[in-house]
């Protein structure tokens, strides 16, 4: 088989590029290890910065987004058992949009799949082979035959733990990382959400914060030992220790219920410099990872995807040789722009292990600045709602 780019990874950063590749004319090709009912199981977070929803509208998957997502025009935070606003539209005119990423991912599997053959799932062995050629190409293994795909592109969309990056020799790549020692243990429950926006709360004992994915379905989380396990905390342990977090107001409003989801999730600040060698492209958690904190992930992975997507189209439709060798240093950019704000949310709004007194008097005096400076505000308002593409 021969395409212009193969795409590895069937989640929605890759499922997108090949979405809008696929609207100017580029051919392309997905190989996904999984089935698709594995992926459109994973449970991830619903927050959309406005320039996602963008790159979504423009890849004609705006439809649902506008009649079913939530438009915040705020979060609040919470200091102390107590909490104030920060209001992203008087601030900086711009807003976020609550939808779940499981819908994202469904709404691009349903427009992919009318392109037959363009998405492979349960495709394994996956592997890229003569990336520093002008002729690579791509072998997997399906329904237990040996297939090849050449192209002229490999986009690596396959994860943190996927194969591109693996491949690329140590010495011809430089990484970063920050291990935090604490996890978010996470519920979802059929329940109201306790407040229409987010709520971050820190506290002396931990951080929470309330979410939800629509009127009837609420995900919350606390900051948890590194060292613990789901198993640990049934459902009474885990509302206790949420309701003590919050905010005195939502706490005695709080409506509480079974799980019927429960993940405990370690936190990671990541990158990977360049996010190109070869002709072997990273996009997504393939090249960076942000803590939770901020609601970046896939925020990340979509501006990842706007700068290649653009990047291929230069190259392919307007003939310039130079467009897909700016992609590493625009993404990048961005990337680490992202990773400082989400490492601030998180070193704010945490109890690390050894913290001390003092340590909690600067968290609360640092969220009493923000709650009384218009400034401060505006900075952070700016960055939760997402710096442009």
């Amino acid at each position: 088989m021969r395409t212009q780019v193969v795409i590895i990874g069937g989640g929605p950063s890759g499922l997108l590029l090949s979405q809008l590749l696929y609207l100017n004319g580029i051919e392309n090709v997905v190989l996904e290890k999984h089935t698709k009912k594995y992926v459109l199981s994973r449970i991830r977070a619903g927050v959309l910065e406005q320039g996602t929803v963008n790159l979504l509208n423009k890849a004609g998957l705006g439809k649902r987004i506008k009649n079913e997502g939530f438009n915040h025009d705020g979060i609040f935070l919470s200091v102390k058992n107590h909490s104030f606003r920060i209001d992203f539209k008087s601030l900086v005119n711009k807003t976020v949009t609550v939808f779940g990423q499981t819908e994202v991912t469904a709404d691009l599997y349903s427009v992919v799949e009318k392109d037959k053959g363009r998405i492979i799932n349960s495709a394994k062995n996956v592997m890229p082979c003569d990336i520093l050629t002008n002729k690579p190409y791509v072998t997997y293994e399906i329904n237990g035959l040996d297939k090849k795909i050449t192209c002229d592109f490999i986009i690596g969309c396959d994860g943190f733990h996927g194969i591109t990056r693996q491949i690329i020799p140590k010495n011809k790549i430089k990484t970063f990382e920050r291990i935090y020692p604490f996890g978010w243990l996470g519920i979802l429950s059929e329940t109201c959400p306790v407040n229409d926006e987010l709520i971050y709360a820190n506290h002396k004992t931990g951080f929470a914060l309330a979410s939800m994915r629509n009127k009837n379905l609420s995900r919350y989380y606390i900051q948890t030992s590194i060292n613990d396990k789901v198993e640990m905390w049934d459902d009474d342990r885990f509302w206790f220790e949420l309701k003590k977090r919050l905010p005195k107001d939502a706490s005695e409003r709080l409506v509480t219920g079974p799980s019927i989801e429960k993940s405990l999730a370690p936190l990671r600040s990541f990158v990977v410099e360049p996010m190109k060698f070869g002709n072997l492209f990273l996009v997504g958690d393939a090249a960076h990872i942000v803590p939770p904190t901020g609601a970046k992930g896939l925020n990340l992975a979509f501006s990842d995807v706007n700068y290649l997507y653009e990047s291929l189209i230069g190259y392919f439709k307007n003939d310039d040789k130079n467009a897909i060798e700016q992609y590493s240093s625009k993404a990048l950019n961005r990337v680490w722009k992202t990773i400082r704000f989400s490492w601030w949310m998180t070193n704010t709004l945490h109890k690390f292990p050894d913290q001390t007194e003092f340590d909690q008097k600067i968290q609360e005096a640092e969220l009493d600045y923000l709650k009384n400076s218009i400034d401060a505000q505006k900075s952070l308002a700016e960055n939760y709602v997402g710096l442009a593409f």
